[in-house]
């Protein structure tokens, strides 16, 4: 593959980067700069000000209100946005809920939900993991009792990302039970103010709230709420969840996140009294994950191209989302090595922007304990990488 870039494709990451230097606010670039933790108002700040000039949903096809850019300009965006301190676009809406919908919804439905999310004025979040179905989803137990006109929903979900600023789920129910775990699912949207929806939260060991429990009881949700034909939501959660893993191997972020590991590396100190960057023990690990994640990038772009003609990303999505898991893990594993013991103090005053006290050491080993804590989670969410090994394993190798 040629990723040399094209005096087009020049000039649109000239485009994007002027773009970014104009509008992204410093507030929020310095919080992602210095690895602080986001609210809902930074995100949504920045979705607003990518909505209003329709790069929001910059996956999108200019048919549903997309820019229609190509797989190189996504990558691009993507890349340079992270190399900017650009918050990340939260997935739910433009990654997962939009394109299930453009692509088995209703045109009223289409009409109805999609503008809130290309302007990003809707937070959505997915309600697909229950305490009994996380990696084996098909045996999610929460029942959708039909009602006529509309459908009582019963049961509780969890591991809901950042649930407690959203404004929709799209959530997959049990309408039927038929021979297989897979049938009897269906695929509907739940508005989170609907009476019976209880968010609880989930605290993170590293000190965030980014997951949720949330508990349905006697949820009305009426049928024009429901995506596609009714006990046939397996479908479009495959489709959803094949290009969520695909979106797992997050270049980008971890390509920044590989800067800072280096800038880290040049301005610790190793045992001979030199810069760690020259430690031979230490650089050879840090040679080690840039060729993986070059490796992987490579991949990437090849799937994305498949994707771009039509074809589904298939068993490879888990591949990305294995691989970019790990090496993302990686690298928050050399982080906190690289920063020895100063990753021993807890400062979540300095996490969260909420003291002007200096951190303990150095400010980029205020952070390094959480990324690594945090990032333990990255290789279960999305399906642990146990089950996307076996995915390889049954359609791949055939075993």
């Amino acid at each position: 593959m040629d990723i040399n870039l094209s005096p087009e494709q020049q000039r649109f990451a000239e485009q994007v980067r002027e773009f970014i230097s104009r509008n992204l606010p410093r507030d929020i670039a310095e919080k992602v700069r210095r690895d602080q933790h986001l609210d809902r108002d930074d995100h949504m700040r920045w979705q607003q000000i990518l909505g209003k000039q329709g790069w929001h949903a910059f996956t999108w096809p200019e048919q549903y209100g997309g820019p229609g850019w190509s797989v190189i300009q996504r990558y691009l965006f993507e890349v340079i946005s992270a190399e900017m301190d650009c918050p990340i676009i939260q997935p739910f809406g433009p990654r997962m809920a939009g394109p299930v919908i453009y692509t088995f919804g209703t045109e009223q439905q289409k009409e109805r939900f999609l503008p809130g999310i290309r302007d990003s004025s809707v937070w959505w979040c997915q309600g697909y993991s229950e305490p009994q179905a996380g990696s084996d989803l098909a045996s999610l137990s929460t029942w959708a009792e039909d009602k006529g006109d509309h459908y009582l929903v019963n049961g509780q979900k969890i591991w809901t990302s950042y649930a407690h600023h959203a404004d929709w789920m799209f959530c997959l129910v049990r309408t039927s039970k038929g021979e297989r775990p897979q049938q009897g699912i269906s695929f509907v949207l739940i508005d989170m103010r609907t009476p019976g929806v209880d968010v609880q939260p989930i605290l993170m060991l590293e000190g965030t709230h980014s997951f949720n429990t949330v508990f349905l009881e006697n949820v009305k949700v009426p049928k024009e709420n429901l995506i596609g034909e009714q006990d046939k939501g397996w479908t479009y959660a495959k489709f959803l969840l094949e290009h969520e893993r695909v979106d797992n191997a997050a270049i980008g972020v971890t390509k920044a996140a590989l800067r800072r590991l280096k800038r880290i590396a040049r301005e610790e100190v190793a045992d001979d009294g030199g810069p760690l960057i020259q430690d031979p023990l230490f650089h050879r690990k840090l040679v080690e994950v840039e060729a993986q994640l070059q490796s992987l990038e490579v991949t990437a772009l090849r799937v994305l191209s498949q994707v771009a003609s039509g074809e589904a990303p298939g068993p490879v999505a888990s591949l990305l989302k294995i691989r970019g898991t790990e090496i993302a893990q990686r690298i928050s594993e050399l982080a906190s090595e690289a920063v020895g013991v100063f990753c021993l103090p807890y400062q979540p005053d300095y996490l969260h922007d909420a003291g002007a006290e200096q951190p303990v050491g150095p400010e980029h080993a205020a952070t390094a304990a959480n990324n690594y804590l945090w990032r333990r989670c990255m290789s279960i969410y999305g399906g642990t990488n146990e089950i996307q090994r076996e995915i390889i394993a049954k359609r791949v190798l055939e075993l």
